[in-house]
């Protein structure tokens, strides 16, 4: 990259951080933008992995460091470089690098999965899509033209007369800037019909609608048109667990939701997110979580972890 080129980055990436800054002005946390599906994230201090599942997302830093935990695959990763999700992938995220002087500053952007798929179609990629994938999440530097999108985008966000026409203009610039991007290739192999990351994408999204119900691999591998033992091995390999382990995180992850928001106590929650023994259920929440449901629940209102549920 040339001299100027640097230096034009640099600037970039410098005035990203100012308008995320200025669009998390009421302090600390996650601040929902008014462009659909935008998100301004501040924060002043590190902070543990916290287990959640995230949605097809794409998230920039532009100040501090941050973690993603897959399995057994890290992504640390801070500015320059985005992480990106293809699909519903359960994840432990924290905050690396971040002080009350230097605070993390990042924004995220949940993807439109149908807006990518019409835009897939009209810009065909000459390397196709791969039909084995490792994992539904990566990594990757982020181009100039990418940049600057984002920067317009967290710039629009703020003015609030132009979102209703500019917004949608600039999510389909940067959908179609992704899909040109590096990252093209993972998010074409869950956006093009045919594809097994499509047919895995539609039992996950299955899943999601369904965790309560008793899983059958049979039946859901019957739904992406694989045999049991093709559709279990490229269910594991992109998100990293097997379909019965990704239900059991849908299932933890909506109980420990509805016990955050004061719906239901321990039992309750067992029950309602599928559980027939109670004592199961906090026997996995607490390998999941770290501590027991009452516990873990008394921990996250009590502390400033509650904020950083939010944290993407």
């Amino acid at each position: 990259m040339a001299e100027t080129s640097r230096v034009d980055m640099k600037k970039s990436w410098e005035l990203l951080a100012s308008a995320i800054f200025r669009s998390t002005a009421s302090g600390q946390g996650t601040t929902d933008a008014a462009v659909r599906g935008l998100a301004f994230h501040r924060y002043v201090s590190a902070s543990t992995p916290m287990p959640r599942f995230l949605k097809p997302v794409i998230i920039v830093v532009a100040q501090g460091r941050k973690l993603v935990r897959i399995g057994k695959n890290e992504y640390n990763y801070g500015e320059n470089i985005c992480f990106v999700t293809g699909v519903n992938m359960p994840v432990a995220s924290c905050v690396m690098e971040a002080s009350e002087e230097k605070p993390y500053l990042a924004m995220s952007l949940y993807l439109d999965t149908e807006l990518l798929s019409a835009l897939a179609v009209k810009t065909p990629s000459s390397s196709g899509y791969a039909n084995d994938i490792s994992c539904g999440a990566m990594i990757q530097e982020m181009e100039p033209d990418l940049v600057d999108a984002f920067l317009r985008l967290a710039e629009l966000s703020n003015t609030y007369d132009d979102i209703p026409v500019m917004g949608d203009i600039l999510l389909r610039e940067i959908h179609y800037r992704l899909l040109k991007s590096p990252i093209g290739n993972l998010l074409r192999t869950f956006n093009t019909l045919g594809s097994q990351g499509n047919q895995v994408t539609k039992a996950i999204n299955w899943l999601q609608k369904n965790y309560k119900t008793p899983l059958r691999i049979e039946e859901l591998a019957e739904r992406s048109n694989m045999a049991p033992s093709t559709f279990h091995k490229y269910f594991k390999s992109i998100t990293t667990l097997s379909p019965l382990q990704y239900q059991k995180r849908l299932r933890l992850d909506e109980a420990q939701r509805l016990m955050m928001a004061g719906q239901c106590d321990v039992t309750q929650a067992a029950f309602s997110v599928g559980y027939e023994s109670v004592t199961q259920f906090i026997r996995e929440y607490k390998r999941l979580f770290g501590n027991p449901p009452r516990r873990n629940i008394i921990y996250l209102k009590n502390t400033s972890q509650t904020n950083k549920l939010n944290i993407i």
